[in-house]
C-alpha cells in the first residue's frame, strides 16, 4: 500500500460513516483509496495481527482499506481482519476485475448475503476490450441489485462516478434465497444480519463470540449455491465477441480448449522432453557427470585418498567407495541432479512467466478431480518426469495434506524421473509398438487405479483449482534466469544432504554384507513370480539407490541377451513402479510423516511386484 503522509495521523470519529475497501488480491484498490483519501494516509496494525489497515478520510466520511481476500472468513490473520473491518462497515466499495469476475463476483455476493449497502467498481475494463470480451454493466448490476460502475482506476476512467455512487447510490443486493430462508433461524440470536450470515458460514470466532451453540451451520450448501448463482450471472452478462483479441489471446483461450489445448499440452511436453530428456538428460550430463565428475573429479579423489584410506576398509568404503560419501555423492548432486535440475526449472519457469503453467492447470483440472487432486497437481507430476525427488518437494504447493499425500504416492509409483526415462526409451525402442503400447498401458492404468482408490479411501476434502489466468506474454529472460537460480539452488540445499544421508545407510548395508542378503532375498520372487533371471534382483536393489541404475542394470542384461521382449517389459514395468531412489525417499520422509512415508514405500514395492508379475503369467 503506497502512503504519502505518515506524519498526519487521521481522527476517526467513531459516528462517522465508514467506507470500507474490499476485493480479491491485486485487483486496484489502492489506485481507489488513494483516489478517495487524497495524500493524508494513517496505517497501524490491526489490534492482534500483524496485518497493516491504511485509513484516511473521503468528505466527512471514514475511508479503510482491508487486506486482499478471496472470503469473508476467519481461516488468517488478513480473513479476520478483512472480516471484522467489513462487519462495522457501512458501506462497501467492492472492487472486481472485470476479466476475472466469475473468481471475484464469489465475494461481491458474500458481501450482498451480508445485508451491506454495496458500490461495485468493475475495474481494468480496458484489458476486457482488449481480451475480445464484452459485459452488460447494466445486467450485472440488475443482477446483484447494486451499482456497477466500470472503470480503469489507473487511468482516472470512472473514479468521479464511483464518488458519486458512494455518496448517493450505495443499497443492499440481492440476496440469496438460501440466505434469506435461514436468517431468521439465528436472528434471534445476532442482532446484525452480517454476523448473522457468517454463523450460518459456521465461523468458528463469530460463533464463539456470542457464545451459541447447538446451531446447524449450513456453509457447504450456501457456498454450493453462491458459486451456481455466480456461474449464472457470469453466463448471463459475460459474451466473448474476440473482437480486438490479439493472437495471444486467443492462443490463451486455444489453451484452455480440450480440443485445442490436448494437443498443444502434447507438443509442450514433448518439446520440454526433447530439451531435458535428451539434450540435458544425455548430453549435458554426460558432459557433467562423465567426464567433469566422473573422470576428472573422480580420477582427483581417488588419487589423493585411495593410497591413504584404500578401498577395502570400513573407511575407504564410506569415502571413497562404490557408493561413497566423496564420490558417488558429488558426482550424483553436481554431476547428474544439478544439470537435470536447472533445465527442469528453467523450463518451469519460461513456462510460468509466460502465463502457460496456470492453462495447464486448469486444462486438466478436471481430469485430476478424480484423482483428489485439482490442476494446480499437474506441476509436480510434470516435473517428476525431470526428477522425483525435486518433484515431491513441489507438492508443497497444493492445498492441503491429503492432496500433498496423493501426489507424493502416484509420483513415487508411476513416474519415471529423466534420466531412468531415457533408458527405458532406450530398451522399448527396439521392441516395436505393441510392446511399447503395453508398458504405457500398464503405468497409465496403475496410475489411475492407484488414483482413485486413494481419492476414495482417504480421508478429507480436496481443495478447489483457484487460480489466476495472466496474459500470455514473452518470458522475460531476467525473471527465468532468477527463478531458475533461486529454485536450483534451494533444491540443492534441500536434497543434498538428504542424499549424503542415503549413500551413508547404503555403503554401510554394503560393507556389512546386508545389501547381498536382501538381494538373495528378492531372488525367489523375481525367479518365481515375475519369471525373470535371478541377476534381475542386483538390479532392483541398485534401482532403490538411483532410478536409472536400476534401468542401466536392465540394460547390461538386455546386452548379454539373459532378457528376452516379453521379460523386457516386465521388468521395466516393475523398474517404473518401484520403491523410489534413495534420495527421493529421504525427501519424502521429510515432507511426510513417517507412518506415510513408510505406507508409500511399502506400497511401491508390493504394486511393482504384484503388477509386475501378474503381466508375467500373461505374456511370459
Amino acid at each position: 500500500m503506497q502512503c504519502h503522509n505518515m506524519t498526519e495521523k487521521i481522527d476517526i470519529n467513531k459516528d462517522a460513516k465508514k467506507i470500507v475497501l474490499v476485493g480479491n488480491p491485486n485487483v486496484g484498490k489502492s489506485v481507489f483509496f488513494n483516489a478517495l483519501t487524497g495524500a493524508y494516509v494513517d496505517v497501524s496494525n490491526f489490534p492482534g495481527t500483524t496485518v497493516d489497515i491504511s485509513s484516511g478520510r473521503y468528505k466527512d466520511m471514514v475511508v479503510m482499506d482491508t487486506p486482499g481476500v478471496y472470503g469473508v472468513s476467519s481461516f488468517n490473520d488478513e480473513e479476520r481482519v478483512a472480516r471484522d473491518v467489513i462487519l462495522y462497515a457501512d458501506i462497501i466499495l467492492n472492487v472486481v476485475d472485470a476479466l476475472h469476475i466469475e473468481r471475484d463476483l464469489f465475494l461481491t455476493q458474500q458481501i450482498i448475503d451480508m445485508g451491506k449497502p454495496v458500490v461495485v467498481a468493475l475495474n481494468m475494463m480496458d484489458e476486457v476490450k482488449k481480451n475480445g470480451i464484452e459485459i452488460d454493466v447494466d445486467k450485472l448490476s440488475q443482477e446483484l441489485g447494486v451499482p456497477v460502475i466500470p472503470t480503469v482506476a489507473v487511468k482516472g476512467e470512472g473514479i468521479e462516478e464511483i464518488k458519486e455512487a458512494l455518496l448517493h447510490c450505495a443499497r443492499v443486493g440481492n440476496r440469496l434465497p438460501i440466505v434469506e430462508e435461514n436468517l431468521q433461524a439465528v436472528r434471534h440470536l445476532v442482532d446484525e444480519d452480517s454476523e448473522a450470515l457468517l454463523v450460518l458460514e459456521e465461523d468458528e470466532s463469530i460463533i464463539a463470540r456470542h457464545n451459541i451453540s447447538g446451531i446447524k451451520g449450513m456453509r457447504e450448501q450456501i457456498y454450493q449455491a453462491r458459486r451456481e448463482r455466480v456461474d449464472e450471472i457470469v453466463k448471463k452478462v459475460m459474451r466473448q465477441t474476440n473482437r480486438g483479441a490479439s493472437f495471444s489471446v486467443k492462443l490463451g483461450r486455444w489453451m484452455l480448449s480440450p480440443l485445442t489445448g490436448i494437443p498443444i499440452l502434447i507438443v509442450v511436453l514433448w518439446l520440454v522432453y526433447e530439451f531435458v530428456g535428451v539434450f540435458v538428460a544425455q548430453t549435458v550430463v554426460e558432459w557433467t557427470e562423465g567426464l567433469i565428475m566422473g573422470e576428472y573429479y573422480y580420477n582427483f579423489i581417488m588419487n589423493l585418498l585411495e593410497p591413504i584410506l584404500g578401498t577395502e576398509s570400513f573407511l575407504g568404503q564410506l569415502l571413497i567407495g562404490e557408493f561413497g560419501v566423496l564420490t558417488m555423492t558429488p558426482i550424483y548432486v553436481f554431476g547428474l541432479l544439478l544439470p537435470l535440475v536447472v533445465g527442469f526449472y528453467l523450463v518451469l519457469s519460461i513456462m510460468e512467466d509466460s502465463g502457460y503453467l496456470p492453462r495447464v492447470a486448469v486444462l486438466t483440472d478436471r481430469s485430476l478431480n478424480y484423482l483428489g487432486l485439482n490442476g494446480r497437481a499437474i506441476i509436480p507430476i510434470i516435473l517428476g518426469f525431470g526428477c522425483v525427488t525435486m518433484a515431491t518437494i513441489v507438492t508443497r504447493i497444493l492445498g492441503s495434506r491429503r492432496e500433498r499425500f496423493i501426489a507424493t504416492m502416484l509420483l513415487a509409483l508411476t513416474i519415471p524421473c529423466s534420466a531412468q526415462l531415457g533408458v527405458i526409451a532406450g530398451l522399448l525402442g527396439p521392441l516395436g509398438i505393441k510392446m511399447t503400447a503395453l508398458y504405457l498401458f500398464v503405468i497409465l492404468l496403475v496410475f489411475a487405479v492407484v488414483g482413485t482408490l486413494l481419492n476414495r479411501v482417504v480421508p478429507g476434502k480436496s481443495t478447489d483449482l483457484m487460480i489466476d489466468l495472466p496474459p500470455l506474454r514473452l518470458p522475460r529472460i531476467g525473471n527465468v534466469l532468477k527463478k531458475t537460480y533461486v529454485k536450483s539452488k534451494a533444491f540443492i540445499t534441500e536434497a543434498g544432504p538428504l542424499f549424503l544421508l542415503g549413500t551413508v545407510i547404503i555403503s554401510v548395508l554394503q560393507y556389512t554384507g546386508i545389501l547381498d542378503l536382501i538381494a538373495d532375498g528378492f531372488a525367489p520372487i523375481i525367479e518365481g513370480f515375475l519369471k525373470l533371471p535371478r541377476e534381475t534382483a542386483v538390479a532392483f536393489i541398485m534401482g532403490i539407490i538411483r532410478r536409472d541404475f536400476g534401468a542401466a542394470g536392465l540394460n547390461d542384461m538386455v546386452s548379454q541377451g539373459l532378457l528376452n521382449p516379453s521379460q523386457v517389459v516386465v521388468a521395466l514395468i516393475a523398474i517404473t513402479l518401484f520403491v523410489p531412489c534413495i534420495a527421493a525417499v529421504m525427501v519424502i520422509f521429510k515432507e511426510r510423516n513417517w507412518k506415510e512415508a513408510i505406507l508409500i514405500w511399502v506400497s511401491s514395492f508390493i504394486i511393482s511386484f504384484l503388477t509386475a508379475g501378474i503381466v508375467a503369467q500373461v505374456i511370459v
